[in-house]
């Protein structure tokens, strides 16, 4: 494990129960200061639930998360640490620019933070149209849009890219990484495996477990494989090789997987949204 003072997350011993399930079980990994680094993944393998933890909205059983120097969730950490949902969380009653308007006044970013956010998520021409008119890769964007106000960093984004074209998809890695050469941190679940060459390093998890931590390159010189899809294959079959060819494209939860994830239906910057709070 990396020093502290490289990293911007640091986890020790993460427990994490569902019911009798146990979803995250010890589990150790650091993150990197200033890279993009992808937490890839089947759904229902605890990608959700580790981001959860990160962000400091998650119950835990025991261990220790440390973000920034600071413990998970700390007060301290509600204007540096940005996360975004997998379901797009903002006011469908209000405009894309006043959704932007009403969280830069929660945390006090400048007023050309919502510019700024607008031309980052390409919302230019969407921004006086109410975001209950919106596709839903726009309302995503919207919600990242959200979480870039204020320059966090660390940015936690939950399959930000799911449901958009291809186009954007580039758009927002290359936006990711622009960021991320800015000093920014990110840490970005996706199960779609070739998002995994956009990476500055990798996060390959199975059943609650960290499969692999290495970057792009060396995991498919390791593996001898030809992508990152034949790479993970090729790590379960190490690791488990009784469920090796009953593994899916990453598109649905493997037959043993945790209950899956439930959906955030709050956008979170740090800190405790009031549903987390009244819970």
């Amino acid at each position: 494990m990396m020093n502290s003072g490289d990293a911007a997350v640091v986890i020790e011993g993460l427990r994490v129960r569902r019911g009798r399930t146990k979803v995250l079980d010890g589990l150790d990994l650091s993150i990197p200061r200033g890279q993009v680094v992808g937490l890839l993944g089947p759904s229902g393998c605890g990608k959700t639930t580790l981001m959860r933890s990160i962000v400091g909205v998650q119950r835990v059983a025991g261990g220790r998360v440390e973000v920034l120097g600071q413990p998970a969730g700390s007060g301290a950490l509600r204007h540096r640490v940005g996360y975004v949902t997998q379901a797009a969380s903002v006011y469908d009653d209000l405009t894309v620019r006043q959704n932007l308007a009403y969280f830069r006044r929660v945390l006090g970013a400048g007023r050309d933070d919502v510019d700024r956010a607008i031309d980052a998520t390409d919302l230019r021409a969407n921004a006086g149209q109410l975001v209950s008119t919106l596709s839903g890769g726009q309302r995503s964007r919207v919600s990242l849009a959200a979480a870039l106000l204020g320059s966090p960093d660390l940015l936690v984004l939950d399959e930000p890219t799911v449901g958009l074209d291809p186009l954007l998809r580039v758009e927002l890695w290359s936006l990711f990484h622009r960021l991320a050469d800015g000093g920014t941190s990110l840490l970005i679940s996706s199960h779609v495996m070739d998002e995994a060459t956009r990476c500055d390093r990798l996060l390959l998890m199975r059943e609650g477990a960290i499969l692999a931590d290495t970057t792009p390159e060396e995991l498919l010189a390791e593996t001898g494989a030809a992508d990152a899809e034949g790479a993970f294959l090729t790590l379960l079959r190490r690791h488990h090789p009784r469920h090796a060819l009953d593994e899916p494209t990453t598109d649905g939860p493997p037959p043993d997987a945790p209950v899956p994830e439930q959906p955030e239906s709050s956008r979170q910057h740090g800190g405790t949204s009031d549903e987390e709070a009244a819970r």
